[in-house]
C-alpha cells in the first residue's frame, strides 16, 4: 500500500523535520558543556539513556510497523528482510559512534572553531557520495544551496579559526567527523526507507551505545557524574537532543534527498551560536548574523532543489 499524500507535501514535511530537529540539536552543546563527565561518556550516556524511552516508542508503534513495511514494500527495491534491516541499523549506529567519538577526539586536539568548522562540512561530502554512489541528481540550486550554506558556516565559525601545525592532527579528525556525519545520514535515509522511524533510531542507538562504551571506559575523567544533579545534563542530552531532535532527522531524511537535508542540518551551529550568546554571554556580531543569514538562504534553495 502506498502512501496517498502528495510528494510536494512529503518533502516539505521532510524538510520541517529536518529544520526542527537540528534546531533541537543546536541545545546538545549546551548540555554537553554542563556535563560532568567526559566528552566520550557523555555521548554514551546520550545514547543509554534514550535508549528505554525509545524502546517503549517501538512497543506502543508496534501495530503501525506491518503497515510501513509492506509500503516500503511497495516503493522499494531494496527488500524488507531482517538481514538487510539489521544491515541497515548496524551501519546507522556505526557511522554515529564515529561522528560523536571522531568530535571528541578532535576538540581536544585543536580548537573549538576549527573542529565545529570542519565537522560542518559534512553536506560536502554527503553531496559527493550522493553523486557518485546513489546518483542523486545536482542541479543548479542544489550547488547555489551548497555554495551558500559553506560559506554561512565559514562566516558564521571561520573569525575563530587558528591555523597551527599543532593542529593537525585535531583538524584532521574533524574533517574525518564530518565525512562520518555523511555517512550517518546517507545510511539513515537508506535504513529509512525500510524500517520506522522508531526502529531506527532504536537499533542504531543500541549499536552506537555498545561502540562507545569501550571508549567512555577508557577515556581519562569520571564516567559517572559526581552529584545526582550532574545527571540532569545527560537526561536533556538523551531525551531532548536526541530523542526529539535526532528523531526528527531521521523521519525527515525519508522524504528529503541526502544532500538538501544535510544542508538543512547546518542550522544546528546557528542555534548553538545563539543559546551559548544568551546562556554564557558569548560574544555574537555582524559576521555570526551574516553566517546565519547565508545558511537560511542555502536552506530555501536547497528546498527549491528537491
Amino acid at each position: 500500500m502506498q502512501s496517498t499524500e502528495p510528494r510536494t507535501y512529503l518533502t516539505s514535511k521532510g524538510f520541517a523535520a529536518v529544520i526542527a530537529g537540528a534546531a533541537t540539536i543546536g541545545t546538545a552543546a549546551i548540555f554537553m558543556r554542563l556535563s560532568e563527565v567526559t566528552p566520550t561518556a557523555t555521548a554514551f550516556w546520550r545514547m543509554t539513556l534514550s535508549l528505554p524511552l525509545l524502546a517503549l516508542w517501538v512497543y506502543f508503534a508496534r501495530s503501525k510497523l506491518p503497515r510501513h513495511i509492506a509500503e516500503n514494500r511497495a516503493q522499494s527495491t531494496g527488500g524488507t528482510d531482517s538481514w538487510a534491516v539489521a544491515r541497515d541499523l548496524f551501519f546507522v549506529g556505526f557511522w554515529f559512534a564515529a561522528d560523536l567519538a571522531l568530535w571528541h577526539w578532535s576538540v581536544a586536539m585543536t580548537t573549538v572553531a576549527n573542529a565545529t568548522l570542519l565537522a560542518n562540512m559534512a553536506a560536502i561530502f554527503t553531496a559527493i557520495a550522493g553523486w557518485l554512489f546513489l546518483k542523486e541528481k545536482m542541479n543548479r540550486n542544489l550547488l547555489i544551496a551548497l555554495l551558500l550554506a559553506v560559506a554561512g558556516a565559514f562566516a558564521l565559525v571561520g573569525q575563530n579559526l587558528e591555523f597551527n601545525p599543532d593542529y593537525v592532527t585535531g583538524d584532521l579528525l574533524g574533517l574525518a567527523t564530518s565525512v562520518a556525519y555523511a555517512g550517518y545520514i546517507l545510511s539513515g535515509s537508506r535504513a529509512r526507507r525500510r524500517s520506522p522511524t522508531a526502529v531506527v533510531m532504536t537499533g542504531s542507538g543500541l549499536v552506537t551505545a555498545l561502540l562507545l562504551l569501550p571508549l567512555a571506559l577508557m577515556s581519562e575523567g569520571p564516567f559517572l557524574p559526581a552529584s545526582l544533579t550532574g545527571w540532569a545534563p545527560l537526561i536533556g542530552l538523551a531525551w531532548g537532543a536526541h530523542i526529539l531532535g535526532q528523531s526528527l532527522i531521521m523521519y525527515g531524511l525519508a522524504h528529503v534527498p541526502p544532500t538538501a537535508g544535510s544542508i538543512s542540518l547546518l542550522v544546528q551551529p546557528v542555534v548553538s551560536a545563539i543559546l551559548a550568546w544568551a546562556l554564557f554571554g558569548e560574544a555574537l556580531g555582524p559576521l555570526h548574523a551574516l553566517g546565519a543569514a547565508l545558511i537560511f538562504a542555502g536552506i530555501l534553495f536547497a528546498k527549491k532543489s528537491a
